[in-house]
């Protein structure tokens, strides 16, 4: 669905392709998150970093979770002074230097690595339930192996922590999978706890703070229908006890819905009795749906003399591959060569995750729509 303010952008006709974000929209949407949920709030920057998209969340977030010291700084740089949440296997050893208000810690290594460091720190340790996430009914990708540790790992972070009490255990980490609609994700929280809370009132924590992790499912099939954000904060609340603090951090489900990829028909043509429609840009600026597999969803915007009407249709790119696919057979009413496609739901994990230099075409332009 094209927002009124999107549809005058393409009126003005911009080069293309191009990535387009309402910002307005964006903060809408934030709004109704942090209204909804009573918990604290960060969201996971590796979904979209622009730092334009970053600046419009600040005031709807509690803080950030970066995954790299590359995201730390990135963040830093578009909104000082911001709460940071570092997690990521495989931290270096400057990425360890790097300050952060809490480091999820994903090895006994890494935390032996962190106390050398001989610094005061806030640590969470990242706990890897892996029966809870790979049964889960709807997962789209279940966080195991690489990630966290197991309970039984876990328990050998005591003795480096008794070692070094520059080190402050605050609480446990644990984001196991994406792509859960609100009862599981509930679901999923109530494993997370139920191990959590024993784990961390053994350890001597006092007010300890739980980090649910993300994954609220969105639904590439139906672009209206977002995460039942008002229940799951109703039922997230109730979870919390007094003198705990829970956290989660959302990222697609956050920032998906405000961005378009929006290009222009440059050929059309049927093969062997299927109709392909071949698009400026490709894949290569908008991996997510060939790293899904899914159809992206899009409208088109007429403006064809001559358009192909009541056709199945598989939008593709200018890459030299059968895989440079956006959407396959997918009904439309028309679609001529000079109409304009804009993909929506292209507000995360787009542009950022695509292997943007492949046969070296010209890059996108970005916009950043505000009122």
């Amino acid at each position: 669905m094209l927002t009124d303010r999107l549809r005058s952008w393409i009126a003005d006709a911009p080069p293309l392709p191009a990535f387009v974000y309402d910002l307005d929209a964006l903060a809408a949407h934030a709004r109704r998150i942090r209204d909804a949920v009573p918990i604290e709030v960060y969201y996971a920057a590796k979904a979209n970093p622009d730092a334009p998209i970053l600046r419009t969340l600040a005031p709807f977030v509690d803080g950030f979770e970066v995954a790299s010291g590359g995201e730390l700084r990135h963040v830093l740089d578009a909104v000082p002074f911001a709460r940071l949440a570092f997690g990521g296997p495989g931290k270096t050893d400057s990425e360890l230097d790097l300050r952060a208000d809490r480091v999820h810690v994903e090895s006994p290594r890494e935390l032996a690595r962190l106390a050398a460091k001989r610094r005061e720190t806030d640590v969470l340790v990242r706990v890897n339930l892996a029966a809870a996430a790979a049964d889960r009914a709807g997962v789209a990708l279940a966080m195991s192996g690489p990630f966290g540790m197991d309970p039984d790992l876990i328990e050998e972070c005591h003795d480096i922590l008794a070692s070094a009490p520059w080190l402050r255990l605050r609480g446990v980490h644990a984001h196991l999978s994406s792509g859960l609609d609100v009862p599981d994700l509930l679901a999923q929280s109530r494993e997370i706890l139920d191990w959590a809370r024993p784990w961390a009132e053994k350890a001597g924590i006092e007010n300890p703070e739980f980090n649910l992790g993300g994954g609220m499912a969105v639904d590439y099939s139906s672009p209206t229908r977002t995460f039942d954000w008002e229940t799951y904060g109703r039922e997230i609340a109730r979870l919390a006890l007094p003198g705990e603090t829970l956290r989660i951090e959302p990222g697609r489900a956050v920032t998906v819905y405000c961005g378009w990829y929006v290009t222009e028909v440059l050929d059309l043509k049927p093969s062997h009795g299927r109709w392909y429609a071949i698009l400026k840009g490709g894949t290569m600026h908008l991996r997510t749906p060939v790293t899904k597999q899914h159809d992206q969803p899009f409208t088109i915007v007429p403006n064809s003399a001559r358009p192909v009407r009541d056709i199945e249709v598989t939008l593709v790119g200018q890459l030299c591959t059968p895989k440079d696919v956006f959407a396959r057979e997918v009904p439309v009413t028309e679609i001529g060569i000079g109409d304009i496609v804009a993909f929506s739901m292209s507000g995360a994990y787009a542009w950022n995750i695509s292997h943007q230099n492949f046969l070296m075409h010209p890059p996108p332009t970005f916009h950043y729509l505000t009122p």
